[in-house]
């Protein structure tokens, strides 16, 4: 806009003083439009985008962190074949909302450690301004230069470029702790980052195994609802031949349709897993999901000795206290910051003028010289920003002794549920061989004539719960195999079940 303006106003002018302000207008304009052409040519991934290699403080994408040597955001992932626990998991990392959200903030942050480390830089302004005036005078006026017996005019064009230059030299370690501010919110948010990875990671492997956990369960209770017809079908042979009343034959029936009940009920359940799995993985929650099934290790239990020593690895491990960590260190530099505000800046300024005219008038200034600036008073405002910031230290500190007790409690919760499973699967798999053998007496027995059909009804309804808690058992493990996992830090693919 600047440039057309330019030659807007050259078109007003009288022939001799058109070529001057044309040759000002080009100069000018070719050196604007030359430092536009640096910047697209060295601003899109150039020296200019990011001349403080900032950037590469952050992970390269969503879904991985700075510790990981290859992107799972990369990856290609075969859409013929149906996803493995890893896609799954590679899928959730980089296409999740919260991801996404943490590695933005992650990249945020490292723009303010380059607007941090901009204030070591001088900063050089150039002004320029193409003006045109008149000044005329009437005939009653005494006019010594242009001048006739109807009065006097005067045209000036003008042309003044100025170049200024302001370097902080020292403000007594003010700029140094908004750098440290920056640098140690950044740390906070890659180390929040990797967090949300872990959380992230830790709701698809849960999801994952929710699916196929009520999958089971479906068919389970598809056996169940099998059973209880035959049960059924054996009670109504018998009342039509006589042997048993009719009681028989209606209990039978209820459990038959309470069975097909529960078996609704499960492949609902199923349904709806699949839709919270695709929701975590970024998808629309009616997107069909072909998926590998998992391999199913046999529980092992976890050694009671260990745990103290577990608390105290997640203490060196776990991302969010490592990211409370940095965040305290931010509010102490923060702190320092607030009490550079009652201290003096130090600058260099310099600046170089030029002003030339249509009339033989040319002048040229400059000054270099040194600035000092001494706050002698700001309303109690840099008072009340150094309590602010030394309460906000304290609520930081809070917050990490908070968290580090959660952290205890989170470890010991989650060692203790894995353990329960453990244990929950061994007594499943117990019940459910007795449950089994039961079932087989029973039906033996009321198709000879010999038992009821209370008995009956009982032993496939305990067998099918014995099913259903040995399914349950079993993800349950896995589940809380990750869950410690994650408590501890360390989820990660080299954590998951092989």
């Amino acid at each position: 806009m600047l440039f057309i303006g330019f030659w807007g106003i050259k078109c007003l002018l009288p022939i001799g003083n058109r070529v001057r302000l044309k040759l000002y207008s080009r100069l000018l304009g070719t050196g604007i439009l030359l430092c536009w052409s640096l910047r697209a040519a060295w601003g899109h991934n150039g020296i200019l985008d990011d001349p403080f290699a900032t950037r590469q403080q952050v992970s390269q994408s969503s879904g991985g962190n700075q510790q990981q040597s290859e992107d799972p955001c990369q990856l290609n992932r075969a859409d013929e074949h149906a996803w493995t626990l890893v896609d799954i998991l590679n899928q959730a990392l980089c296409h999740n909302p919260q991801t996404r959200q943490a590695w933005a903030n992650a990249l945020y942050q490292a723009g303010q450690v380059g607007i941090a480390k901009a204030a070591y830089l001088p900063t050089i302004t150039l002004n320029a301004s193409v003006s045109r005036s008149m000044n005329s005078a009437s005939s009653s006026l005494q006019v010594t230069s242009i001048s006739n017996s109807n009065g006097a005019t005067q045209q000036i064009n003008r042309f003044s470029p100025v170049l200024s230059l302001n370097y902080l030299l020292y403000n007594f370690g003010g700029r140094e702790a908004q750098l440290e501010i920056a640098q140690q919110t950044l740390k906070a948010s890659n180390w929040t980052h990797d967090a949300v990875l872990q959380s992230v990671m830790l709701s698809a492997i849960q999801g994952y195994y929710q699916v196929f956990a009520t999958q089971s369960a479906a068919e389970a209770a598809i056996i169940s609802e099998q059973a209880s017809q035959a049960s059924f079908l054996a009670a109504q042979t018998r009342h039509e031949i006589g042997t048993v009343a009719l009681v028989d034959e209606l209990l039978a029936k209820t459990a038959f349709a309470q069975t097909k009940l529960n078996r609704q009920k499960t492949e609902g359940d199923a349904r709806i897993a699949s839709g919270t799995l695709a929701n975590v993985l970024g998808l629309e929650a009616d997107y069909h999901l072909a998926i590998a099934p998992p391999s199913l290790p046999k529980p092992d239990a976890q050694q009671n000795s260990y745990v103290h020593q577990l608390i105290e690895e997640a203490k060196t491990l776990r991302p969010d206290l490592a990211a409370a960590e940095a965040t305290i260190k931010a509010a102490e530099a923060n702190v320092k910051a607030a009490e550079a505000g009652h201290l003096p800046t130090i600058s260099l300024i310099a600046n170089y003028g030029y002003n030339h005219t249509s009339i033989p008038s040319d002048t040229q200034s400059w000054t270099l010289g040194m600035q000092v600036s001494v706050p002698l008073f700001t309303g109690f405002n840099t008072t009340y920003q150094i309590r602010s910031a030394k309460e906000q230290l304290e609520v930081k500190r809070a917050n990490l002794d908070q968290l580090d007790q959660s952290v205890s409690l989170d470890v010991w919760r989650s060692y203790q549920l894995l353990n329960t499973a453990y244990e929950s699967f061994n007594s499943s798999e117990a019940l459910l061989e007795s449950a089994l053998q039961t079932q087989q007496v029973a039906m033996g027995s009321y198709e000879a004539g010999a038992g009821t059909v209370i008995d009956l009804l009982n032993a496939q309804s305990s067998l099918a719960n014995a099913r259903l808690q040995l399914i349950q058992a079993q993800y349950t493990w896995l589940t809380q195999k990750a869950q410690l996992a994650q408590a501890l830090g360390r989820l990660d693919y080299a954590s998951l079940p092989r």
